[in-house]
C-alpha cells in the first residue's frame, strides 16, 4: 500500500542529559507538535509510540503511557520497538492506519531517558541473547564497534582520520545554530583530532553520547489535510526492509556472516537496499534528493550513508566531503541539523527527529541552517538485529 499522508505538525523535547522521567519528554514534544499542527488532541484516532527498554514497563508501553500522560481519548495505539529504528516503524504504522482508512489524523511520540555511559546489554547471564554475546564473548561495546567501522573505511577506501574529524567539524557548525541539539559548539578539527582517544581509530568528540530527549509528529490523510486549506510537506516513502540472504557483510550484533556457495550474493548489501527501497516507492532517484539526515553513530558512519543513498559510489565519501558537497550550501547537505554528534542517542525520537528537522527545512523554518530550495529529503536510520529506516518527505506548502 502506497500513497503520500501529511505532515500536519512536528515537535521534540531538547536534547541532554536532564535525568527526568522520559513521559515528560514525550509530552512536550507531543504537545508542541499538536500545536503546530492546530489539531486538538481529542481529535487524534490513532496513536503511535516508539518504546524504550531502559525506562521499565511504562516504556515498553509507550503509546498507553504518552496516551494517558495527555488523557485518555478513546485513539487506538501501538506501541512499537525496533531499536535505533523504533520511531520509524512507529510512524510507518500510524501511515498504515491512514492510508487503509482507519484514521483520518495520528500522534508519533518517542521519548527516553538514557543512564549514564555508553548503552549496556540487558542484565542477567542471558547467552542466546545475540546482543549480550556481542558484548560478553568479545568485548564489542558501541564504540568498538562504530571503531571496527571506521577501521574498515580507512582500510579499503584511503579514508583519513583527518576525513572522519572533518565530519564532526562539519556537523558541529550546523548544530550550532540547533536550539535543540545537545552539543552547540563548533570545532576545528586540530580540536577533533586532539580529543582523547575512545577506541582507535575514534577520538571522543567523534562518537555521539547518549541523550535525554524526545520527538513526536502529527500526520494526516490528504483529505484531511486538504480540508483544512493545508498544503503540508508529505511523506512519500517509508522504508523497513530487512536483509536478504545471503548477508555476507558483518552487522554487529551478528557475529558471522552467511555463506553465498549455495545462492548468489543479492544484487545490493543491506544498507543500499533500505535506500533503494524507499526510492523505488517514492518514485524517485538520489539526483532528487535535496538534504538527508543520516545516522551517525559515529562521524565515520555518516561516509558509508552517503555511498548507501547512492550520493556516490562505494569508497568515494571521503570524496564527497571534501568537496563540499555535504556542507549547507553544497551540492547535497547531510545533517544540517548536526546529527547524532550533536544530539546523542535517545534511541525512540531520534528517527522522528530526523523527520522533523526535514520538515521544518522543507518549509523554510530551519533559520541559520535552512538549505535552499530543498524539494526532497530523506531519513537513513538502522536499528540493531536487521531494522532497516528510512522514510522520503517532500515538500509542500507553508502551514
Amino acid at each position: 500500500m502506497t500513497g503520500s499522508v501529511a505532515i500536519l505538525g512536528v515537535g521534540m523535547h531538547p536534547w541532554g542529559k536532564w535525568g527526568r522521567n522520559f513521559v515528560e519528554y514525550g509530552v512536550r514534544a507531543a504537545r508542541d507538535a499538536l500545536e503546530d499542527a492546530a489539531v486538538p488532541w481529542p481529535e487524534i484516532q490513532f496513536v503511535a509510540g516508539a518504546n524504550t527498554v531502559r525506562c521499565g514497563y511504562p516504556g515498553y508501553v509507550s503509546a498507553a503511557t504518552f496516551s494517558q500522560a495527555l488523557g485518555w481519548n478513546g485513539a487506538r495505539i501501538v506501541s512499537c520497538y525496533a531499536a535505533c529504528a523504533s520511531g520509524s516503524q512507529a510512524l510507518d504504522t500510524a501511515r498504515m492506519q491512514i492510508l487503509s482508512g482507519q484514521a483520518d489524523v495520528a500522534l508519533v511520540v518517542g521519548a527516553d531517558t538514557t543512564p549514564k555511559g555508553f548503552l549496556a546489554p540487558v542484565k542477567g547471564d542471558r547467552p542466546d541473547d545475540p546482543d549480550w554475546l556481542r558484548f560478553h564473548l568479545f568485548g564489542a561495546t558501541n564504540p568498538a564497534y562504530f571503531a571496527m567501522h571506521a577501521r574498515r573505511r580507512l582500510e579499503l577506501y584511503g579514508t583519513t582520520e583527518e576525513d572522519i574529524a572533518a565530519v564532526r567539524v562539519k556537523n558541529g557548525q550546523n548544530g550550532l545554530h540547533n536550539p535543540n541539539a545537545r552539543y552547540r559548539k563548533a570545532f576545528t578539527k586540530e580540536e577533533v583530532l586532539a580529543s582523547p582517544m575512545v577506541c582507535d581509530p575514534l577520538r571522543l568528540f567523534e562518537i555521539c553520547a547518549t541523550s535525554d530527549g524526545g520527538a513526536a509528529l502529527v500526520i494526516s490523510s490528504m483529505d484531511y489535510a486538504r480540508h483544512r486549506g493545508l498544503q503540508p510537506v508529505t511523506i512519500e516513502a517509508i522504508s523497513t526492509i530487512t536483509p536478504t540472504f545471503p548477508s555476507t557483510r558483518l552487522e554487529l550484533p551478528d557475529i558471522a556472516t552467511d555463506s553465498a556457495a549455495a545462492l548468489a550474493m543479492p544484487a545490493m548489501n543491506f544498507k543500499p537496499a533500505v535506500i533503494q527501497a524507499a526510492y523505488e516507492e517514492a518514485a524517485i532517484g538520489p539526483e532528487d534528493i535535496s538534504l538527508a539526515e543520516v545516522y551517525d553513530l559515529s562521524t565515520a558512519m555518516e561516509l558509508d550513508w552517503y555511498e548507501a543513498l547512492q550520493l556516490c559510489p562505494e569508497g568515494d565519501g571521503q570524496l564527497l566531503l571534501r568537496e563540499g558537497a555535504t556542507q549547507i550550501g553544497g551540492r547535497i547537505p547531510v545533517n544540517a541539523s548536526g546529527g547524532l554528534s550533536c544530539f546523542g542517542e535517545a534511541v525512540p525520537a531520534q528517527a522522528l527527529a530526523q523527520v522533523c528537522e526535514l520538515t521544518w527545512q522543507l518549509r523554510g523554518q530551519a533559520g541559520q541552517r535552512q538549505v535552499a530550495n530543498a524539494t526532497y529529503g530523506i531519513t537513513a536510520n538502522e536499528g540493531l538485529f536487521g531494522h532497516g529506516s528510512a522514510v522520503i518527505v517532500k515538500q509542500g506548502g507553508i502551514v
